[in-house]
């Protein structure tokens, strides 16, 4: 697949957010203070779930492997963002750009899987109780965590053929601060109307078709607990909140993005935040850091790391 060689261009640059030094000093604090904080919040899931035993169950090894997700998309784009930030000649190489693609998609369509599976085990734990161990068991588990990566890998793979093979001649500036393929498209130096309608198919309706079914299934779990369960229904209704503003989060700039009649605002760069940075710090917040058990277990691991400090 010799890209290079149908391509005059060989690297796309980048027009960021703005020219002001004083903005651009905000943005890098903004960036890096969120990137941290959020690769720190994941890691720590993902450390805590793996080394407390209480947690080694379904809801958790979900939420674990979310935040793995979370950490991988953040640095696809983030760290390139913050390195470039105060250089007057923002750029990234055509393979780059195309690599940049691959990833965020893969990633993107391995969470919205994994969302989907995360409602399914939440309606397992609160409609068949008795059943859940039954149903969500660790092959289980394991099953819905490969379909996942596989969709999302596939899903990529189809978003990937759209432009590989597509001839850029100049202009080659994205109004934009990653590889964006709506945009990436219409540099192309040829006729890629069918090209476009071909992704608002394949990530537009995916988006909408994905946050469609994961509104329905809440209402329906709703409905389940208020029916059989009226006791239960505050709880139902704290544990999906959680569920519902990260799905909101995640799925709302995503929507926008790949339904929105062609060409796009500057809006969408801005929604890209949220994708970028706002989505993978909140989802530890959201879901973990409200969670009792998950503040039971961080702080039996911090009780544990100082005991064992202490003896050595």
């Amino acid at each position: 697949m010799d890209v290079m060689n149908q391509s005059i261009v060989s690297e796309f640059i980048f027009l960021g957010f703005t020219t002001s030094w004083k903005i651009q000093l905000l943005l890098f604090v903004f960036a890096f203070l969120f990137y941290s904080a959020s690769m720190m919040g994941n890691l720590v899931v993902v450390f805590t779930v793996a080394l407390d035993s209480h947690l080694h169950s379904p809801m958790y090894f979900l939420l674990a492997n979310l935040s793995v997700i979370d950490m991988v998309f953040c640095s696809i784009i983030v760290p390139k963002m913050i390195y470039g930030i105060f250089k007057k000649h923002k750029s990234i190489s055509f393979c780059g750009c195309i690599t940049q693609i691959f990833f965020s998609h893969a990633a993107g369509g391995t969470e919205m899987v994994l969302l989907i599976t995360m409602a399914f085990d939440r309606y397992v734990a609160i409609c068949k109780p008795l059943q859940y161990l039954t149903i969500m068991s660790p092959r289980m588990c394991l099953h819905f965590l490969v379909t996942s990566w596989t969709i999302g890998l596939i899903h990529s793979l189809v978003q990937l053929g759209f432009v590989v093979d597509l001839p850029f001649c100049g202009p080659n500036v994205l109004d934009s601060f990653y590889c964006d393929l709506p945009r990436l498209l219409r540099l192309a130096c040829t006729n890629t109307q069918e090209l476009e309608f071909m992704v608002t198919v394949n990530s537009g309706l995916i988006s909408v078709g994905s946050f469609v079914l994961l509104v329905i299934s809440y209402i329906f779990i709703l409905f389940t607990v208020w029916k059989h369960a009226s006791r239960g229904l505050s709880k139902a209704l704290s544990t999906l909140s959680a569920h519902i503003t990260v799905v909101v989060f995640f799925f709302g700039p995503l929507m926008f993005f790949y339904t929105w009649p062609s060409p796009t605002s500057h809006l969408d760069k801005y929604l890209a935040i949220f994708d970028a940075f706002i989505t993978p710090f909140l989802n530890p917040v959201i879901y973990t850091f409200r969670n009792k058990e998950m503040n039971v277990a961080m702080r039996r691991l911090c009780s544990r790391f100082v005991h064992y400090k202490n003896i050595s």
